[in-house]
C-alpha cells in the first residue's frame, strides 16, 4: 500500500505543470493575455518553490508527513478547480500559486517519506518516484491537446476542462490511496513544537547538497524550455523538433530509473560527479555536429533524468533520519529552485544578444562543470548536522 500511494502521488506531481505549455496558444486567444506573460506561469511556480520549500519541514513536523502530503493534495485539488474557473483571469494566476504551494510541500517531504519507509531501498524508490515524475510530466503534456479538442469549437471550456483533466484525475485515487497508507501514521503525527534542528542553513554538507540540486535543475529546466528552438534552428520541423523532445524525455526516465543501479556500492560516490559527462557529451555534440542533435538528446535525457533522481537520493543519504533529511530536502530544494528560475531567461537572453546558440551552450557546459564539482564533495560519506 505504501508503494501504491508513493507512486500515486509521484503521478500528481507534475501534471498540473506540464501541461500548460501546450495549451499556451489558447489560454491567450481565449484571455486576451499576450504569450509572454503567460509564460510567467512556470516561473512563478519555480519562485513559489523556492520561497515555500523552507517551511514545508516544519508543516510536516505540525501534521506528521503522512498528514502533510494529505493536505499538499487537498490543496492541490483546490489549485487546480480554482484555476479553471472561467470568468476573470485572475483566477489562473491565483489557482496557479495554490498549485504551486502544494507541489512544494510535496517536493520537500516526499524524499523524507521515503527516507523513512524505505530506508534499505532509498536508490531504488528515488529512482522509482522520479521516473514517475517525469513520466506522467510527458503523458500529461501528450494528453493536453486532445482533452482541449473534447470541447469542441469552445476554446476557453477547452483549455480549462484539459488542464483539470490532466492535474486531477487521478487525485481521488492518490488522495484515498495515501490516506489509506498513511492514517495509522497520522494518528501519532509528530509532535508540535520547536524543531530541535535550526542549523540546516548553517552546515556546509547541506549547502553541497542544495548547490548540486541548483545546477542539475538549472540544466533540466533550460533543456526542457530550449531544446526544440535549438533543434528547430537545426533545420529540422516543428514536428521533428517534437519529437526530439519527447525522446529526450524518454531517456530522462530511463536515467531516472537506472539510479538503483549506478547508485550501489562504490557508485554512491562516483555517480553524482560522473553523471555530468554524459551531458557536457551531449552539449558538445550538439556544438561540433547539430544536425544530429537526434543522437545527442539521448546522453542528454540520461544525464538530466539520472541527475534529478541523484539529486533526491542525496537529500536523504546525507540525513541520518528522515526528519533531518525533510529539512535539509526544504532548504536544498528552496536554493535549487530558485537558481534553476534564473536559468532558462539567462539562456534566452544571451540567445537573443548574440543570434547564436553557442555562448547559450557553453554557458551550460560551466553549468554541467559545476555540478561535477560539487557532486565530488555532495556525495562524501558525511552527514548534515553534525559535527
Amino acid at each position: 500500500m505504501a508503494i501504491v500511494a508513493l507512486c500515486l502521488v509521484a503521478v500528481m506531481m507534475r501534471p498540473a505543470i506540464s501541461a500548460v505549455g501546450p495549451l499556451i496558444d489558447r489560454m491567450s486567444a481565449d484571455t486576451g493575455i499576450p504569450l509572454a506573460l503567460l509564460g510567467a506561469l512556470s516561473t512563478i511556480v519555480l519562485i513559489t518553490w523556492a520561497v515555500v520549500s523552507p517551511f514545508a519541514h516544519g508543516f510536516g513536523r505540525r501534521l506528521g508527513l503522512g498528514g502533510a502530503v494529505l493536505a499538499a493534495l487537498g490543496l492541490l485539488g483546490v489549485g487546480l478547480v480554482v484555476r479553471s474557473l472561467p470568468g476573470s483571469s485572475v483566477w489562473l494566476w491565483i489557482g496557479t500559486g495554490l498549485i504551486g504551494v502544494a507541489l512544494a510541500i510535496g517536493n520537500v517531504l516526499m524524499p523524507a517519506v521515503i527516507k523513512r519507509d524505505f530506508p534499505l531501498r532509498v536508490p531504488l524508490m528515488m529512482g522509482v518516484y522520479s521516473a514517475i515524475l517525469g513520466g506522467a510530466g510527458a503523458v500529461a503534456s501528450g494528453l493536453a491537446v486532445p482533452f482541449a479538442e473534447l470541447s469542441g469549437g469552445d476554446i476557453g471550456a477547452g483549455w480549462r476542462m484539459s488542464l483539470l483533466l490532466t492535474g486531477g484525475a487521478v487525485l481521488p485515487f492518490a488522495l484515498i490511496t495515501w490516506w489509506l497508507a498513511s492514517r495509522r501514521g497520522m494518528r501519532t503525527a509528530a509532535p508540535v513544537g520547536r524543531a530541535p534542528r535550526t542549523g540546516i542553513w548553517r552546515d556546509p554538507v547541506a549547502w553541497l547538497v542544495a548547490a548540486y540540486m541548483g545546477v542539475q535543475s538549472t540544466s533540466f529546466y533550460v533543456l526542457v524550455t530550449w531544446l526544440a528552438s535549438v533543434s528547430i534552428a537545426t533545420g529540422r520541423s516543428a514536428a521533428i523538433a517534437g519529437v526530439d523532445v519527447m525522446v529526450y524525455q524518454l531517456f530522462s526516465l530511463v536515467g531516472s530509473l537506472a539510479v538503483a543501479l549506478v547508485m550501489r556500492g562504490h557508485g554512491e560516490r562516483i555517480t553524482p560527479a560522473l553523471l555530468p559527462v554524459l551531458g557536457v557529451a551531449g552539449v558538445v555534440g550538439l556544438m561540433i555536429w547539430p544536425g544530429a542533435i537526434g543522437f545527442w538528446v539521448v546522453p542528454l535525457g540520461l544525464f538530466s533524468g539520472a541527475s534529478l533522481g541523484v539529486s533526491l537520493t542525496l537529500m536523504a543519504q546525507r540525513a541520518r533520519d528522515h526528519s533531518t533529511s525533510s529539512a535539509l530536502s526544504g532548504m536544498s530544494q528552496s536554493v535549487g529552485y530558485a537558481i534553476a528560475a534564473i536559468g532558462p531567461v539567462l539562456f534566452g537572453a544571451i540567445h537573443a544578444a548574440t543570434g547564436s546558440w553557442t555562448l547559450p551552450l557553453v554557458v551550460l557546459l560551466v553549468t554541467m562543470t559545476l555540478q561535477a564539482v560539487f557532486g565530488v564533495y555532495a556525495a562524501r560519506p558525511r552527514f548534515v548536522l553534525e559535527r
